[in-house]
């Protein structure tokens, strides 16, 4: 966790941290899919997944690591004097590569934006979801935030 002294210690930096890692196994998988209704074996049937599948195994949903993506960002960046943070949404996310289950994803979160406004600060961080010992990220990110002092 990086922790920024304040909003101004935040907006002076580029790179602002990588997140610890966090294991996508089976179990994750078959959660999200219970709560979001996306059941497709891709992701659920680890057998077919094995026989019919083009990666030999189960891979995560994509609004799963979409979701973990936040929760890197979340874990990284944290600002004392914030009272609260709105999440304004994505600009933009690109799917880079498939996450199989068993697999480990880290955030790396820059900063890519940033402007004062009213009682805080508006920014755009870029959170690249690697897969440990993969070269090409499974997601990337940018996501607009508001964080509010007082």
């Amino acid at each position: 966790m990086t922790r920024f002294t304040d909003l101004d210690d935040l907006l002076s930096r580029e790179e602002l941290g990588t997140s610890s890692w966090h294991l996508v196994d089976q179990a994750r998988i078959n959660g999200f899919a219970e709560v979001t209704g996306d059941h497709q074996w891709i992701h659920v049937d680890p057998e077919r997944a094995a026989r019919e599948g083009p990666f030999g195994t189960t891979i995560a949903h994509g609004a799963l690591t979409l979701s973990l993506c936040m929760t890197f960002l979340t874990e990284v960046v944290q600002v004392d004097g914030a009272s609260y943070v709105a999440n304004g949404g994505f600009d933009r996310v690109r799917f880079k590569a498939p996450v199989p289950a068993g697999s480990r994803l880290r955030g790396v979160v820059t900063l890519l934006e940033a402007r004062r406004m009213p009682g805080g600060a508006r920014i755009v961080a870029r959170t690249r979801a690697e897969i440990e010992g993969e070269t090409r990220p499974a997601c990337v990110a940018d996501q607009v935030l508001a964080f509010y002092t007082g």
